[in-house]
């Protein structure tokens, strides 16, 4: 199987936080060299920035849903 693309977009959500877990335990190890600590830390904003719009288009949904009024999060 081909190595994936570090620069391409998640195909999802959970698969954005999966892959940032990941490359924030490989950072943290000390284990990654230091030439590719840089592209690292730059993927690892990339990903943040998409797990963030994600959120934020969700939140968005739930307000339209809502008319409006953003209602507490219960969970049953």
């Amino acid at each position: 199987m081909p190595p994936k693309s570090k620069t391409a977009d998640p195909a999802s959500y959970e698969a954005a936080l999966e892959e940032l877990e990941q490359l924030v335990g490989r950072i943290e190890s000390g284990q990654m060299p230091l030439d590719q600590l840089l592209a690292g830390y730059q993927r690892g904003a990339a990903l943040l920035a998409f797990c963030r719009d994600r959120l934020q288009a969700v939140q968005d949904q739930v307000r339209v849903l809502d008319e409006g009024t953003l209602q507490p999060w219960t969970q049953e």
